[in-house]
């Protein structure tokens, strides 16, 4: 039985990496059809994923591209705030332009979408939010305050959309994934040594891959969590426990 049959789905930075999983995993699984967005061009093999190319901090074109799948299907099932970006440095280094670029994407962008696609959900009284956090997100780290407040950020941000939006009956649930250390094409570029040093801080002694994540953000989208919101499902090999 496909998990997501028949379910529209829109996922944000999905070109590449834990995104494009995500997108794959979903249409694999039965999705009527699985929106690809993401500011880079990408195809899939899938007849049933179209690919948008969309700035997730451009506020009119989220709404116009919501309204229009409004327009074409009344409904989305599924969002996944996926898109992010990373500028680190360390506090006392870092600029304001990297400040502003990181919490733009990672968090206004997150908000600009989610406040799009609320009201559509809230119209059908149903609905699942999936937001990428990360284990920076829950205990920081070292040259990343742009991006831990983001991720931090967006958890809160869930937690909230759990009790508004679930008012008057609306079975509308908003979690959050917090990947650990993932194969991607972000990590792919670091030095053997940094790659071994995650390795070895992890209990299952590997990095994930972005299908982990994809399989958990697909378990939270389908109606096996229909009892599950305002939660934060890490994903790291034990890395946190």
């Amino acid at each position: 039985m496909n998990r997501v049959e028949g379910k529209i789905a829109l996922v944000t930075g999905s070109a590449r990496g834990i995104g494009r999983a995500v997108v794959e995993r979903l249409a694999e699984e039965g999705a009527k059809l699985v929106i690809s967005c993401d500011m880079g061009e990408a195809t899939y093999e899938q007849t049933n994923v179209r690919h948008e190319i969309l700035n997730v901090t451009d506020r009119a074109a989220v709404a116009a591209l919501i309204a229009k799948i409004e327009a074409e299907f009344g409904r989305i099932d599924i969002l996944v705030n996926n898109a992010g970006i990373t500028k680190d440095a360390l506090l006392v280094r870092m600029t304001e332009d990297q400040w502003d670029a990181v919490i733009n994407v990672n968090l206004k962008g997150v908000f600009n979408m989610t406040q799009a696609v609320a009201p559509l959900m809230t119209k059908n009284k149903v609905g699942s939010i999936i937001t990428l956090s990360s284990v920076v997100g829950l205990y920081g780290n070292v040259g990343q305050t742009n991006y831990a407040a983001t991720k931090g950020g967006v958890i809160t941000m869930t937690k909230t959309w759990a009790k508004e939006l679930a008012r008057k009956g609306a079975q509308i649930r908003a979690n959050c994934v917090a990947p650990g250390f993932i194969e991607t094409p972000m990590t792919a570029d670091l030095p053997e040594k940094v790659i071994q040093g995650m390795k070895d801080k992890t209990p299952l002694g590997r990095m994930g891959k972005p299908e982990d994540i994809a399989n958990a953000i697909l378990f939270l989208a389908s109606e096996e969590s229909s009892f599950i919101t305002g939660q934060v499902i890490a994903v790291t090999g034990g890395l946190v426990m």
